[in-house]
């Protein structure tokens, strides 16, 4: 296993730096710049500007500049907040958007793991129609969609929840239920279909004739290998989480890293949106690492090699 972390680690490293340099180039090509895009700055004041962050020098020098800044753990300084560091609102951001993630994370897998069980267990009847159904609904509709709709029925007309803000905990019933459910339709429909398939091997039918209930069966032989399709699904899942987050935030108004990425794609944030980037490549491969060697765990016949 060791040495199956260590491979995948190195190559880790071609990887990032491949998503570092198109990242830097094409947030450069964009037009406009990180002091052009609120108003007209004097010529003079945006010379002086671009020399004191390094913005006059050849664009070769400035990825340079800023590989071996980044080599140091030095993600550089932010062009719309001049007295911070994208260390410091990565540091002051990410902790709301992996609660958000978290509770959304819970919404799905609470939601959908059931869900998906009831419904091969009772495969063919209403119950599983039913279950299908909420798959396929929730598949269809976006959270850009179901948000604002959650946020009128629940926050507006019934007054139960805030519809912005991250103060207290009903604050976080809105956002999490709207990013949860849109993937507690796919975690629906993935374990349905692995109970399925584990629910007709001939070890399942060996339990059933020695006289197993049938939660003996579904949550004592067949549970593990149906969840392996659930399981390969969490690391990209928690990935688009995170990811899905930009919507929520904005739409919530929620002061987490997805809306500060949002806000820097728009002001030229340079250095913000390349930081941002490189953190949701890291996260994305130390997950699907997690998650093949929970598959491993789960499934004995694969081998790390």
């Amino acid at each position: 296993m060791l040495r199956f972390i260590a491979r995948r680690l190195l190559e880790t490293i071609p990887v990032l730096l491949i998503i570092i340099t198109a990242t830097f180039f094409m947030i450069r090509f964009v037009p406009g710049g990180p002091f052009t895009a609120e108003k007209a700055v004097p010529p003079d004041v945006l010379r002086n500007l671009e020399a004191h962050y390094g913005l006059d020098r050849p664009l070769y020098r400035q990825y340079l500049d800023y590989v071996g800044s980044l080599l140091c753990g030095d993600l550089g300084p932010s062009f719309k907040y001049p007295n911070r560091t994208v260390n410091e609102i990565i540091g002051d951001t990410l902790p709301v958007s992996l609660e958000l993630g978290g509770w959304a994370l819970l919404v799905a897998l609470g939601v959908g793991l059931p869900l998906g069980i009831l419904a091969a267990a009772r495969h063919n009847r209403v119950l599983d129609h039913l279950c299908s159904s909420f798959g396929l609904v929730g598949i269809c509709v976006p959270t850009f969609v179901l948000g604002p709709l959650l946020a009128l029925a629940f926050g507006i007309y019934l007054r139960w929840f805030n519809v912005s803000g991250w103060y207290g905990p009903s604050d976080r019933v809105l956002p999490a239920i709207t990013l949860g459910l849109f993937y507690a339709a796919y975690v629906m429909r993935l374990a349905r279909g692995g109970m399925l398939e584990v629910l007709h091997q001939d070890y399942i039918r060996t339990a059933r004739a020695k006289g197993a209930s049938e939660a003996r069966v579904i949550f004592r032989h067949a549970l593990r290998g149906g969840l392996l399709p659930v399981v390969s699904f969490l690391g990209p899942a928690i990935a688009g989480i995170l990811t899905g987050s930009f919507v929520i935030e904005t739409i919530f108004q929620i002061p987490g890293l997805g809306r500060q990425f949002v806000n820097s794609a728009f002001s030229r944030d340079y250095t913000l949106v390349l930081g941002t980037v490189l953190l949701y490549a890291v996260l994305l491969v130390a997950l699907n690492l997690v998650v093949d060697i929970v598959q491993v765990w789960l499934n004995p016949k694969l081998k790390f090699e």
